[in-house]
């Protein structure tokens, strides 16, 4: 089977009005954005890719997503917690602060010691965790969702299909305590964390793990890293 896209254009992403540099007077957040080297990121869309575009896909998502969130207003800076050096060299181009994984102890622990590089220059900062894989975020839905996190100590966005977390707040003088992975939506909910639910945010929930998870970023309009990867997408057998 393959996994079929539209060889038509794909819907751009959406210009939005909350598209600012991270300098602006409003920005207060610090996000902390994992990434595993490419040759293991995303191991699941390698049955609806191939191997060979599934670490191109996951630097692009990376892109896409480090890009959005620093065009975000009341983003002040991102962390991403990585060993990978193309991507390192690639995302720090972008303007992010690149964090050694010194842990090595997987995804927690990395956004832990993300937060931890964080708070080690700005003790008062307002952290959050995002996934590196939301190729169509947008600022302005980004922007939404940490207003509503503003509100609680610890706050957290579910995914697209209402099992996993995308985002993962945590104010000033509070641990980010993350507990990603598997049904981590349960598990935030657990540890205390307030839910937000809001209408209207997609960007921020549509992370992908699946081939149908890539179609549905698509359809959302991802940036543009991940659409210039379309045309290969269309052509390899997958799932």
């Amino acid at each position: 089977m393959s996994l079929v896209l539209s060889s038509a254009v794909a819907p751009a992403r959406p210009e939005d009005e909350g598209d600012a540099t991270n300098t602006a007077s409003t920005a207060r957040w610090s996000l902390v954005v994992p990434l595993k080297p490419l040759a293991l990121a995303k191991s699941r869309l390698a049955a609806a890719v191939g191997a060979a575009l599934r670490p191109r896909l996951a630097l692009a998502f990376a892109l896409d997503t480090v890009s959005a969130a620093l065009a975000c207003p009341a983003v002040r800076d991102v962390a991403v917690v990585t060993d990978d050096p193309l991507a390192g060299a690639e995302l720090a181009s972008l303007g992010a602060r690149i964090v050694a994984d010194r842990p090595g102890a997987g995804l927690n622990a990395a956004l832990a010691h993300g937060a931890y590089a964080v708070r080690r220059a700005r003790p008062d900062a307002a952290v959050a965790a995002l996934n590196a894989d939301l190729p169509a975020l947008r600022p302005g839905e980004l922007g939404r969702v940490l207003d509503a996190a503003s509100l609680f100590s610890r706050a957290f966005l579910a995914d697209a299909a209402g099992i996993g977390t995308t985002f993962l707040s945590a104010g000033p003088g509070t641990d980010l305590a993350p507990a990603f992975g598997g049904p981590s939506r349960a598990a935030h909910s657990a540890s205390g964390a307030a839910e937000i639910l809001l209408a209207r945010v997609d960007s921020v929930r549509q992370d992908v793990d699946t081939g149908a998870d890539l179609r549905a970023a698509l359809a959302l309009g991802a940036g543009p890293a991940t659409t210039a990867l379309r045309s290969a997408v269309d052509v390899v057998p997958g799932y």
